[in-house]
């Protein structure tokens, strides 16, 4: 612990050496923090000290709750220092971590979430743990500094039933992770199911799936608009495009700078938990994407462009990658960057667009949001939420100039913390949702985004001697770290970019992903990929992800995208790593499939042959004005089980050997038959809206 000169922090710990927004928040704690790493494994293990791991991100509101109420007391940090080796771990980096451990403390406690406290023996192995723990005894729970005194003293006095529970956990764990696959078979049936069991769960009043807390989860609602086409389900496409409208009306959409925040703590998504997220808003600008083909409404692709012109605002690199998040809490509050009071808006408007703020957004004296994580909350707060969308023309005129004035004061107040590190798996995530908007909208300024955030992950992230991808950039350092979903989500968005624009590179790169993700990740005896490299070192167990959470998991994405590259490349090693996949979570697809949406989207995929759209050009030029009509065309009707490729570079053979045209024109083809050839955009896009979908044998 090193303290300073006068005026400076009164401690500085070993954490200012990190990159992490994270880690760098607890850099001035008393707690003598260590980083995840072999120094502060070998501390443990030579002064045979329990290991106390804490985990959370930047923008985890009761992380900095914790931090404010413990981890900055000296009582707390004392104990801390003298009985544990204290590690903090920023769960965005290390995922992987975090999944083993937040295991062990839901099936112990029953519950997870973040900041995620586990206590491990010097070996790495967990024994206790919890989620937030309150400086003092409250609602039956004890304090935290008395959770530290009785796991020091149980350590002390009963160490050997401590490491014996250890064991057994990992034993566990191991069993848990190396189930091998049940031999059943998913079928059209199992889609059927999940959509019926997915329907039971929507609130009919204010959309969504699932009770108080919402959470867009934004992979449901997509899979339900491929459950609607393939079965002709009207109620289901109306269940998601009633969800969407609700959710682009709620105050967890920011409706003055774009972007959703997290989850809504109500029904009624009114008021969020405020942070932003990188991985939320790619999902869900993709889900508005679709539910603008599907219905035809510009009003879902508007909330798709507010989406995307929110993070190239707010949320980009001066080189194109995209930061992580933003913060729920500002001077010290949550929300306050966010929320108006009656009072402020009436100096700051005239008295007509006071009147259409107020009637439109609900705004009222006593406001709907109070922060209860504050010891002085502040008073009368409003968050904006669309209450009353029928103003008239006037009105609406008057709404939009105060948007715009309120907006501008807005920018004026203190920011949120921006979590500015950029991440392999999430940048992948939102290079997809810029690339499709690009292929559905037709915008340049969306490819253009696509393509800086390629360059900048093969730049930055992408070690092209080694073929290997790193997970974290930030302040000009990459870490050492791979995992799935960086390969996975990467591979899904280069393929996404692929399909709009047709570039060979690109189906390079994403050729050179899918090898080493085969290479590094997948289990060729099971099926199934793993979370972490087989050399990723400090783990006690190599986990497969088998569910789908507020970022889809790594093996559904790498499954859907491995299909697609298997059916643009003609390559048959990436449809049967995919189908193997497919095979091992069999099970868990007929269980629960509710957990596992973007697996159920795979699943979709592969239950038949998609229709093939190659694009022939013989001038290759990606500026041919019939190209980009014809690509558009193509990408212009709600097709999920669709593939788009070229007539070259590394496509499969059968679109290389089809009859050069004259000019660009599209063959669309189903296994070894094509239809002839048109270049006619209104011709595509008939046949494409008239396309059923093949049934499986």
């Amino acid at each position: 612990m090193i303290t300073g000169p006068p005026g400076a922090p009164a401690h500085t710990n070993r954490l200012a050496r990190q990159k992490s927004p994270y880690l760098l928040q607890h850099q001035h704690n008393p707690v003598d923090w260590h980083a995840w790493g072999e120094e502060a494994f070998d501390e443990a293990r030579c002064g045979n000290k329990p290991i106390f791991l804490s985990i959370g991100y930047s923008t985890c509101h009761w992380c900095h709750v914790m931090e404010r109420e413990s981890f900055e007391d000296r009582k707390v940090a004392s104990f801390l220092n003298a009985h544990f080796v204290s590690i903090k771990v920023d769960r965005e980096e290390r995922p992987d971590v975090d999944r083993i451990y937040m295991t062990f403390v839901q099936a112990t406690s029953g519950q997870g979430g973040w900041p995620l406290n586990v206590f491990l023996t010097p070996d790495l192995k967990p024994f206790a743990g919890g989620t937030y723990f309150p400086p003092d005894n409250r609602h039956g729970q004890r304090s935290f500094l008395e959770v530290l005194e009785g796991v020091q003293q149980f350590w002390q006095t009963r160490r050997g039933e401590l490491t014996q529970f250890a064991a057994q956990v990992q034993g566990r764990l191991q069993e848990e992770t190396a189930r091998p696959p049940s031999g059943l078979r998913a079928t059209e049936t199992t889609l059927r199911r999940a959509g019926q069991l997915l329907k039971q769960t929507y609130d009919p009043r204010h959309g969504g799936f699932g009770q108080a807390p919402k959470f867009p989860h934004p992979s449901q609602p997509r899979f339900l608009l491929r459950y609607a086409k393939r079965f002709q389900d009207p109620e289901a496409l109306r269940m998601v495009l009633h969800t969407c409208d609700r959710m682009a009306a709620g105050g967890i959409h920011d409706q003055l700078g774009g972007g959703f925040a997290r989850y809504s703590v109500d029904a009624q998504w009114r008021v969020p938990h405020f942070e932003k997220m990188l991985y939320d808003n790619a999902q869900l600008a993709e889900l508005y994407l679709d539910a603008a083909l599907v219905s035809g409404q510009e009003r879902y692709a508007g909330v798709a462009r507010d989406i995307l012109a929110y993070v190239l605002r707010d949320m980009t690199h001066p080189e194109g990658g995209f930061y992580s998040a933003e913060d729920a809490d500002s001077e010290g509050h949550e929300g306050k960057f966010y929320c108006w009071t009656r009072r402020e808006l009436a100096e700051l408007l005239t008295p007509g667009e006071f009147k259409a703020v107020v009637r439109g957004f609900g705004v009222t004296e006593q406001g709907n949001f109070l922060d209860h994580s504050h010891p002085t909350p502040l008073p009368n707060q409003n968050v904006l939420s669309v209450v009353d969308a029928g103003l008239s023309g006037p009105e609406q005129a008057l709404l939009a100039s105060a948007r715009t004035k309120m907006f501008e004061a807005r920018a004026r107040r203190i920011r949120p913390h921006l979590d500015d590190k950029v991440l392999a798996s999430w940048n992948g995530l939102m290079l997809g949702a810029f690339a499709r908007a690009y292929a559905v909208l037709g915008d340049p300024a969306c490819r253009e985004a696509a393509e800086r955030n390629l360059a900048f992950l093969e730049t930055r992230l992408w070690d092209a001697n080694t073929q290997t991808l790193y997970h974290r950039w930030r302040d000009g350092e990459r870490d050492n770290v791979q995992l799935l979903t960086g390969y996975a989500f990467v591979l899904a968005g280069v393929l996404s970019l692929y399909q709009a624009t047709l570039a060979p590179a690109h189906l390079d790169f994403a050729l050179a992903l899918a090898q080493t993700l085969l290479a590094r990740f997948f289990d060729p005896a099971n099926g199934g990929f793993w979370q972490s490299a087989d050399d990723a070192a400090g783990l006690i167990v190599r986990v497969k992800e088998d569910y789908d959470g507020a970022e889809p998991g790594g093996n559904s994405v790498a499954v859907l995208a491995l299909l697609e590259l298997g059916k643009i490349t003609g390559r048959p090693e990436f449809t049967r790593a995919a189908e193997k996949t497919l095979g091992l979570f069999a099970e868990h697809l007929e269980q629960i499939p509710q957990a596992v949406p973007s697996l159920l989207a795979a699943l979709d995929f592969s239950l038949g042959e998609p229709r093939r759209f190659v694009l022939a050009d013989p001038s290759a030029d990606p500026e041919n004005p019939q190209r980009r009509a014809l690509l558009r065309a193509i990408h212009s009707v709600y097709l999920p089980n669709k593939v788009v490729l070229g007539n070259a570079g590394a496509v499969e053979p059968f679109a290389r050997t089809l009859p050069p045209p004259q000019g660009a024109v599209v063959y669309p083809c189903t296994g070894s038959a094509c239809q002839e050839p048109t270049s006619d955009p209104k011709t595509i896009q008939e046949m494409a809206e008239t396309l059923t979908i093949s049934r499986p044998i």
